[in-house]
């Protein structure tokens, strides 16, 4: 990939970026090819892609910042360079159609170049090892008697953690974004006892510093597989704080479906007994499993409903709000752009895979939900 901006681009310029644009596809078609064999993925996420995320958990580990948050904002602001000043040229400068390819191949080779970086580094966790094989914990049908009992029982979860948790003045829960963080370090301790696939470098997800940016695009978090870093939106209502973190920890241990790793963030949580945690948690097993419910069996849905805790009430209508602040057509395009990423490796359900989660928090919790509501 370059962006060496050339006074007057050549055709060994043209040549470098058709040879860099050709590799990348290549990489890309390989791991195309190769996704649905089972254990050249196997393979590669455990022999390649996962001892290079653990090298480099620990080489950022060691740092404040988010490395990945730096190396967007300078590669952007590089492309955004070399394209303004290209762009200036191409309508000075003489040879216009050889300026203009200069300039279409170099965007071409910077897309494919970063699309082939998340093929090797982040797609074949999605045909590897998969969470089944990992944990043992089978998705399975599910009936709505299961479904309202589970429901029930993380509202039941829900209200005893809303007690226990730091609130403001006005009830809305109030927990220290900094201190979450710093027990994000050894949240999956726990349960890697029982699940050690996934464990991994004890690493504190990354504050990100752009924060308001990353609400635009409707992002909460995400895992960045070129420097292994879990960063973290910090201008969100608090409430759904924990679980993000949780789940973006997830992500980072090679649990790349969205469900799947919704469902570590509730098992992790839960099994840490952090307050913070916990009800955070809940609040996002409440959140998918009732609006499961709520299509399944309203009756049943809005029995459990009004009885959740006041305090829950507020503090979901406070991430309502918030969230109504961004709409506008740029989160239009970044979920489509993303659902079509999703898309791209087979998630066929999309945005909606995150709710799918429902499938695997009845199968797991449903014997212990039962037994303690009718305890």
């Amino acid at each position: 990939m370059t962006f060496k901006t050339m006074k007057n681009p050549n055709k060994r310029t043209v040549k470098r970026q058709l040879v860099l644009s050709a590799v990348f596809l290549a990489m890309i078609g390989l791991q195309r090819a190769f996704r649905s064999n089972w254990q050249v993925m196997h393979w590669l996420s455990e022999n390649a892609v996962r001892p290079i995320h653990r090298f480099l958990m620990k080489l950022t580990g060691k740092l404040s910042f988010s490395v990945a948050e730096v190396i967007i904002l300078l590669f952007g602001t590089a492309l955004i360079i070399w394209l303004v000043i290209n762009l200036i040229r191409l309508i000075t400068r003489p040879e216009k159609a050889r300026r203009a390819v200069h300039i279409l191949l170099g965007l071409i080779t910077a897309f494919l170049g970063v699309y082939a970086g998340f093929c090797l580094l982040w797609g074949v966790y999605y045909y590897g090892e998969n969470f089944e094989n990992t944990t043992g914990i089978q998705e399975r049908e599910i009936s709505s008697d299961e479904l309202k009992t589970v429901t029930e029982y993380f509202a039941m979860l829900a209200n005893e953690y809303a007690e226990q948790v730091d609130r403001d003045e006005t009830g809305l829960y109030a927990g220290d974004r900094t201190a979450i963080l710093e027990k994000s370090k050894t949240l999956y301790r726990e349960t890697e006892k029982d699940f050690p696939g996934l464990a991994g470098p004890e690493v504190q997800v990354k504050p990100f510093f752009f924060s308001k940016l990353m609400s635009l695009t409707d992002f909460t978090g995400f895992f960045f597989p070129f420097t292994a870093e879990a960063n973290v939106n910090m201008d969100f209502p608090p409430s759904q704080f924990a679980a993000t973190v949780a789940h973006e920890i997830a992500h980072q241990r090679g649990v790349a479906r969205e469900q799947e790793a919704n469902f570590c963030a509730v098992l992790a949580s839960l099994n840490s007994g952090d307050p913070d945690y916990c009800y955070s948690a809940c609040l996002m097993a409440y959140t998918y499993l009732g609006n499961a419910l709520y299509s399944a069996d309203y009756e049943s849905w809005k029995t459990i409903y009004t009885n959740l805790d006041d305090r829950i009430i507020l503090d979901f209508k406070a991430d309502q709000e918030y969230w109504k602040r961004f709409e506008s057509p740029v989160r239009e395009v970044s979920n489509t752009a993303y659902e079509e990423f999703l898309y791209s490796y087979d998630q066929d359900l999309g945005l909606k895979s995150y709710g799918a989660c429902v499938n695997l928090l009845v199968g797991y919790y449903f014997g212990i939900a039962e037994d303690t509501i009718n305890a």
